[in-house]
């Protein structure tokens, strides 16, 4: 009678352990979508949730991982594109000019490594922001103040901060810093024309510094594409200069030190970028 009465009570564990057994089998042949039913307060039930928990945690990790590949992928193949243009060009002013290049050719030959060499040390910083596990330098507490009035200087932009800033303090690494705003800077001025102004001030805990020009503007259907890796506006000429990856490399510098970057439009005609991060703590 005991034998009969525990049967039943028996046989619906060894079910449950059957099920736990033979979805474990086929997460383990590679189909990360499997999840144990978890329903009761039993030991069964305690192994079903945990195992989901670490099922989900794989699955989170491989999609990640999986994203990193695509956009490595996509980073090589763009590049490969990006390279072919000041290659081609290096080889037709080499084919024009004989045996004694002109000062002329020489020149163009000279612009053409210069932006190769930038491409090159933008994909490698690409890549590197891209892996996120990686230490990219020495965090710090950066005076923005500054660091975007010598930027500035660099490109003869105007640069005023807001009235009674003279110090203002992020935790992050110098170099990275530097490079977004110079970026920012940099690209106000190749398509923005003379007009290039900076701005620096704090609000809500945040350092933002803007960076103004008075060009065409950037259209609102395009103000994140922009920040696409090798994007380009349509009519964008490969005479303003420049490899689609400065604006990218600003996205990831602020992702990595916990900000932001966005595009708007300039009261007037133009546009205006703000780029933000955290303040030291103590700074706040």
């Amino acid at each position: 009678m005991v034998m009969v009465g525990v049967f039943p009570v028996a046989r619906r564990l060894t079910q449950r352990l059957e099920g736990l057994q033979r979805g474990v089998q086929r997460w383990g042949e590679g189909d990360l979508s499997v999840r144990l039913p978890a329903s009761g307060q039993d030991e069964v039930a305690d192994l079903s949730r945990r195992f989901n928990d670490a099922a989900e945690r794989v699955q989170s990790l491989m999609d990640s991982q999986a994203a990193l590949l695509r956009s490595q992928k996509s980073l090589l193949a763009n590049a490969s594109h990006e390279l072919r243009s000041p290659l081609a060009r290096i080889r037709m002013a080499l084919e024009l000019s004989g045996s004694a290049p002109s000062p002329a050719v020489r020149a163009e030959i000279g612009r053409n490594i210069v932006e190769l060499d930038q491409l090159i040390d933008e994909i490698l910083l690409a890549s590197r922001l891209d892996a996120k596990e990686l230490d990219l330098g020495t965090m710090e507490e950066v005076d923005l103040v500054g660091l975007v009035a010598e930027e500035a200087a660099r490109v003869n932009a105007a640069f005023e901060p807001a009235e009674g800033v003279t110090s203002v303090l992020v935790p992050g690494v110098n170099r990275l810093l530097r490079r977004a705003v110079r970026n920012l800077l940099e690209n106000a001025r190749r398509y923005g024309g003379q007009d290039v102004s900076a701005e620096l001030w704090t609000e809500n805990g945040q350092a933002v510094v803007a960076v103004n020009d008075r060009g065409p503007g950037v259209p609102v259907d395009q103000r994140e594409r922009i920040f696409e890796p090798f994007y380009r506006m349509p009519g964008a000429s490969e005479s303003h200069g420049g490899v689609g990856l400065g604006l990218a490399l600003v996205r990831s510098i602020a992702e990595r030190h916990g900000g932001q970057v966005s595009c708007g439009p300039r009261e007037g005609g133009g546009a205006r970028f703000r780029l933000s991060f955290p303040l030291v703590l103590s700074n706040k």
